[in-house]
């Protein structure tokens, strides 16, 4: 089987950051502001008004361009997509971001599952193609445009939840190379949890349909310590067990990157890894809850930032929604280096 690298990664940030007076002039006096799931970051980024998921695609991948020639991009094989918030209700934004890049793919795929840790179900779909077809490169892009869009609304700005979630996107390319090996995927599926996750409207009705009131996530006591125990659980079992597929122990782990929901997850999965924070990056309290942008906006900007020396072992990991979906990935580092071009405008 051929070896597939992740090659390069990308992403992008809209606008100036949003600070977090933005929602507490309009806060309501609201006891799940207390609970540790909705202690706000200092910043997020805001989709700007009129800017779409192929926009914000485009200026994602702006840098890989740079990198690697608008040919590269243009030939791509396999171009895969997840956006949080789809601009039309009926289809994904691949076929309109191939044709604004001039890209022929023979594989569109818009994924809608997968969440915060879409990057790595999106990155175990490339790889399974590249190596049973005759495909020699991917290109997978996340984008998280739904804080600017949803949690902005008037009456779901002043919820806790609304100060939470950021915007942004990341985009990598992948291809057939031994240059950063990716060393291992592990992908599990929990049905059981499908559905604990759901949306609310008041009064109610189906978010397609006509009437007033704005679409929001519903959140419960009960609810909120259901998430937070299997998120808990969830993303150290799963970056545990594909360090065991490859043959190595959490000890062994140079950089270990995971979706942002929030402080208290971040500090429990590193504890359970027994990893220091220079070795777990924190973009919350710059860019939010990125949902699955997230994991490929913080690898991007530790790239940039020159901490991921070649050979490093990088281990990917996230959960999604309410614990339907976790994954991780490890890669032996060796992607485009850092510096080259910014990737955010």
């Amino acid at each position: 089987m051929d070896t597939v690298s992740l090659l390069d990664v990308a992403s992008y940030l809209p606008g100036d950051p949003v600070g977090t007076d933005y929602f507490t002039r309009y806060a309501r006096s609201d006891r799940m502001a207390k609970n540790i799931m909705f202690r706000a970051p200092t910043h997020r980024h805001h989709v700007a008004a009129g800017e779409t998921a192929v926009d914000m695609a485009e200026r994602a991948i702006a840098p890989l361009i740079d990198r690697h020639g608008t040919a590269t991009i243009a030939d791509v094989d396999v171009l895969i997509t997840h956006t949080q918030l789809p601009d039309l209700p009926v289809l994904g934004c691949g076929a309109d971001l191939a044709r604004r890049l001039d890209m022929t793919p023979r594989w569109i795929l818009d994924i809608h599952n997968g969440g915060c840790a879409a990057f790595i179900h999106m990155l175990e779909l490339a790889r399974t193609i590249l190596s049973t077809s005759t495909a020699h490169t991917a290109l997978i892009v996340t984008t998280q445009n739904s804080a600017g869009q949803i949690f902005t609304q008037s009456d779901v700005r002043p919820l806790a939840q609304a100060a939470v979630p950021g915007d942004g996107c990341g985009a990598a390319l992948v291809g057939i190379s031994d240059r950063a090996p990716i060393l291992g995927i592990e992908i599990r599926h929990h049905p059981e949890f499908a559905g604990d996750m759901t949306a609310a409207i008041d009064p109610p009705r189906k978010y397609w349909a006509p009437g007033t009131g704005q679409l929001r996530i519903s959140f419960t006591d009960s609810k909120i310590t259901t998430v937070f125990a299997r998120g808990n659980r969830l993303v150290p079992e799963v970056a545990l067990s594909v360090c065991d597929h490859i043959g190595v122990t959490s000890a062994d782990i140079d950089t270990f990157v995971t979706n942002q929901p929030n402080r208290l997850f971040l500090r429990n999965w590193r504890d359970a890894l027994e990893l220091t924070p220079e070795q777990h990056p924190d973009t919350f309290d710059e860019c939010g809850n990125l949902f699955g942008a997230a994991i490929p906006v913080t690898l991007d900007i530790e790239n940039r930032a020159g901490r991921i020396p070649d050979g490093s072992l990088v281990v990917l990991a996230g959960f999604a929604h309410a614990g339907d979906f976790a994954a991780a990935a490890a890669i032996r580092w060796g992607a485009q280096p850092h510096g080259t071009t910014p990737g955010h405008e």
